[in-house]
Formats: C-alpha cells, sequence, structure tokens
C-alpha cells in the first residue's frame, strides 16, 4: 500500500512540474506605439472635463503622408481607435457635444483636417469606420511648425493641439 501511496506521490510531482512549464504565460514585448492619456482640465488640480486615449506612432524617417494619407479616414494614432470621453456636456471645434465616449478619428489634408467624434468605441484602427455613426465634424486648418517624431496630443490654452511631423492641429474646445 505505501508503494502505491509513493508511485502516486511522484507521479503528481511530476504532472505538476511539466504542467506548470507548459502553461507558463508568454507576454508581448513592448509595443512599438505606445499608449499615452491627456487631460482637459481649468487648473491643474480641477476634475478633468475631456480625457483622449491613443497611441503614439512614430514617423521614424517614414513620411506622414503615407502613414495617415490625405483624404482618408485616420484613427488619430496607431492600433485602436483613438477615444475621447467628454465628462460633461461642452464645445468642440464650436459645435456641442454632449458628455460621453466617443472614438475620434480625422481626415487629413494639405490645408485642413476634418476631425470626427464617431460613437463606435473599441474599434481597432479605421478599418470598420462608418460615417453614419458620426457624432459631429469640425474642418480645421493644418499648419507647420517643429518635427514631431512622435504623434502627441496636448491641451492648452481651450485647445487640443496634435502635433505629427511637422503638422499641427489645433481644436477649440469650452465649456
Amino acid at each position: 500500500m505505501k508503494k502505491i501511496t509513493l508511485l502516486t506521490t511522484i507521479a503528481l510531482v511530476f504532472g505538476m512540474l511539466f504542467s506548470i512549464n507548459t502553461n507558463a504565460q508568454k507576454f508581448a514585448s513592448v509595443d512599438k506605439s505606445p499608449l499615452d492619456i491627456t487631460y482637459y482640465r481649468a487648473e491643474r488640480t480641477a476634475p478633468p472635463m475631456i480625457k483622449v486615449i491613443y497611441s503614439r506612432p512614430q514617423l521614424n524617417g517614414r513620411e506622414l503622408s503615407k502613414l495617415a494619407p490625405a483624404g482618408k479616414v485616420w484613427r488619430t494614432g496607431a492600433n485602436e481607435a483613438t477615444e475621447i470621453k467628454f465628462f460633461q456636456d461642452m464645445t468642440f471645434g464650436g459645435k456641442p457635444v454632449k458628455a460621453g465616449t466617443y472614438s475620434l478619428f480625422a481626415i487629413p489634408g494639405e490645408k485642413e483636417w476634418t476631425i470626427i467624434l464617431n460613437k463606435d468605441l473599441d474599434v481597432w484602427g479605421a478599418f470598420s469606420y462608418k460615417e453614419a455613426n458620426d457624432v459631429l465634424r469640425v474642418t480645421v486648418p493644418a499648419t507647420t511648425g517643429e518635427a514631431v517624431d512622435d504623434f502627441s496630443i496636448v491641451f492648452e490654452n481651450n485647445t487640443m493641439h496634435m502635433a505629427w511631423g511637422t503638422t499641427r492641429v489645433a481644436v477649440p474646445v469650452s465649456k
């Protein structure tokens, strides 16, 4: 009887050792377009009014026009479509927008960009973009500035600024 118990124990120990090794987790390497978050607040310690969650692709010597082609809907970042959350009713590009979370898309152009808030959430890229689900569209001028390799979104002076390469786009925001 003791031999059976000893053999059973040895078999269980070996089984556990091999099952632990075969079920070990594999983790992905660091994303090449890291996730970032930016907030719009009246003051640094005030509650947020807007939050943008986006991935930050890098040009790495590539042309902006190849990564975000003019006249085509772009996800406004990399990976999943960028999400913008309004914590309260506000104006965005001079148009009213209700509190809620939206996808943020853009249609780049040489002289102006169309910025789009869309109600589809948790989508990858702009592959499943549906214009019928747009909540609003605003057109803003495209300007130039110092080169920025990493796509960036910041809020400053009641404006959401987006920059990539030498292209700059500014969308006014207010309560």
